[in-house]
């Protein structure tokens, strides 16, 4: 029986996975399970699977949490200690689902006992992933992609030596604007930013589809987890959403992974690895489907591409300021306080400064650095967004 662990659990990718162990429960063993301000569905996720313990990241959703767990031995516990503490409880599979810079700390801490970590949190590797890498090093862990692009990577290579790579390209949807006109983009709403095309995801994550800062985000987590060159990949627009990554091999063959948009392909994957097991998603009829259409995204239209660039040719810390700045400028989009195309506006200033004005541009990457690196970009991205307001 395999000791698993959930962080996320109350999102989409935890939902999915909480659907796979479902069907067959008697395999796993559930240490974790971890949420945000859902504690109703958290609660009951526990209560089913017999977790240990449920952890909500918001000290003040804990009386709630505990009320639901009443006349059960499940653990209650909040917060971003609490998270953490679970990370290091022992686990042979964890799945890092958290959303944001937040899942860093929880995901060293289940490398930190040797865990394998099931990396859906691509902020980890964005913000800190030289960090990332060596602790799963350090403890003899083991990192498997859950994002369908990586997955698709990790599966696409079989094996083979990165060496041979000449190329790696991963494909965008383009997102629920992929085809409008640049002068609409700009009265684009969160509402239908947060409409997806093909997949069925969350909405901060839909609406990093509809702007690529999810595909420049997964472009930076490619250099970190596969230590490919950053001029070695490629993004294609790919509407269908059937073909998650192609490897190039330095002979000129490629290899596609193909599937349905379905990310419990991924998590699957990750969940059995190294064994393949039926997995409830469907099967492609190419017949049917009869054409795949590929195209270069344009960078005006997706700056966010541009800046991911920007941010691999520096290095270091930057990362980290990319995400956080791009973090409060989500927050801010769906607030309603600034436009859609205003969001890379506030990354690209942010990144700026931090370049110009920060002690940290050649810190040393450890935890506290990262989060105080974080903890600035997050107050500069708002004063940005203040002058731009007043």
């Amino acid at each position: 029986m395999r000791r698993v662990s959930i962080f996320g659990a109350t999102g989409s990718v935890g939902q999915n996975c909480i659907d796979l162990i479902d069907r067959n429960p008697a395999s796993y063993d559930v240490v974790a399970l971890t949420g945000g301000r859902n504690v109703a569905q958290l609660a009951q996720d526990a209560r089913r699977l017999n977790a240990d313990i449920a952890v909500t990241a918001f000290d003040e959703c804990l009386p709630d949490l505990r009320v639901a767990l009443e006349g059960t031995q499940i653990e209650a516990a909040a917060g971003t200690t609490a998270l953490s503490e679970a990370g290091a409880r022992p686990a042979d599979w964890v799945l890092s689902a958290i959303v944001g810079s937040a899942g860093l700390a929880p995901g060293l801490a289940a490398l930190g006992q040797g865990a394998t970590l099931a990396l859906a949190n691509k902020e980890s590797l964005v913000c800190a992933g030289a960090l990332v890498m060596e602790t799963a090093r350090a403890n003899s862990a083991r990192i498997l992609p859950v994002d369908s692009e990586h997955s698709a990577i990790f599966q696409a290579l079989g094996g083979e030596d990165i060496d041979r790579v000449e190329r790696i390209v991963i494909t965008a949807s383009g997102g629920a604007f992929r085809d409008w006109p640049m002068d609409k983009l700009r009265h684009a709403t969160p509402e239908l930013a947060a409409t997806h095309p093909n997949w069925d995801m969350g909405q901060r994550i839909t609406i990093d589809s509809a702007s690529m800062f999810n595909k420049a985000l997964e472009v930076i987590e490619t250099r970190e987890f596969f230590g490919i060159a950053p001029d070695r990949i490629e993004v294609l627009v790919h509407p269908e959403s059937i073909v998650h990554a192609l490897v190039g091999f330095h002979d000129g063959a490629m290899m596609a992974h193909l599937g349905a948009p379905d990310m419990r392909h991924a998590i699957g994957y990750a969940l059995h690895h190294p064994a393949r097991q039926p997995l409830p998603v469907a099967r492609l009829d190419l017949a049917r489907i009869g054409q795949l259409n590929f195209t270069t995204p344009d960078e005006a239209r997706f700056p966010a591409l541009r800046l991911a660039r920007a941010v691999m040719a520096r290095g270091g810390l930057t990362g980290a300021v990319f995400n956080a700045a791009k973090e409060r400028s989500l927050d801010a989009f769906i607030a309603g306080r600034i436009g859609f195309m205003d969001m890379a506006d506030i990354v690209e200033r942010v990144l700026d400064r931090f370049e110009a004005e920060s002690d940290l541009i050649d810190a040393a990457m450890t935890l506290d650095n990262v989060m105080q690196t974080d903890h600035l970009a997050r107050m500069w991205s708002d004063e940005a967004m203040a002058k731009q307001a007043g």
